[in-house]
């Protein structure tokens, strides 16, 4: 009996084990957005340490903000996170384009979405060097103050990131477009330029805050 138990266990397919492994594209996207992380902390160090040591500067210098303008510019940046990330849902249901007339945009596929979101952070960049116009007719410039320093180098170097967010999305769309059948490749390209897209928004809530909210 024991013989006939062993040769039938012995006998029973092996189930086959199976491992989820994480996507090493993502894994390396989160690992880089840390490692700028660090680099925006520095810049918020760097915004704190000045302000302490020459407080008198932002008395004297934060009522030339455009606080209204500031905030409706940083409403559209937000907003096209939104939008980023229903082009990342479409992409995951591998939709590249719509299925309906360009005004059903519940329709829309990952191309409308992503050049929505495009378009949105191009006019986010328009307003940012509109104010910095407004700012220098003021006598605000980076040379011009400790506080003039530290606003152009912190918001500048945010508006680079967002500018190569743009360029990410160019690269997503081309992609998309000259890919003859839309598969996991370009969805996963999609989900790692939502991750950057979505870092640089809250990283611009945190700016705005700073800059233009504490007193």
């Amino acid at each position: 009996m024991s013989y006939v138990s062993t040769a039938t266990a012995a006998s029973r397919p092996v189930p086959h084990v199976t491992v989820n492994r994480p996507n090493p594209v993502s894994v390396g996207t989160i690992v880089w957005l840390a490692s700028e992380l660090m680099f925006f902390a520095g810049l918020f160090a760097m915004y704190f340490t000045v302000r302490a040591a020459v407080p008198e500067e932002w008395a004297l210098q934060t009522d030339k903000l455009n606080l209204q303008f500031a905030f409706a510019n940083t409403m559209i940046l937000v907003l096209s996170s939104v939008t980023c990330q229903m082009g990342v849902w479409a992409a995951e249901r591998l939709q590249p384009v719509r299925t309906g007339s360009l005004l059903q945009f519940w329709r829309w596929g990952m191309n409308e979405w992503i050049t929505l979101t495009y378009v949105m952070g191009a006019i986010f960049i328009g307003g940012q060097i509109f104010e910095y116009a407004e700012l220098v007719e003021h006598g605000l410039t980076i040379s011009s103050s400790p506080y003039g320093s530290v606003f152009y180098l912190t918001t500048g170097f945010h508006g680079l990131h967002v500018v190569g967010g743009l360029i990410a999305f160019l690269i997503l769309l081309g992609r998309s477009f000259s890919a003859k059948r839309f598969t996991h490749h370009e969805e996963t390209t999609a989900i790692v330029t939502s991750y950057y897209w979505h870092f640089v928004d809250v990283v611009w809530i945190a700016l705005f805050a700073v800059i233009y909210l504490v007193p």
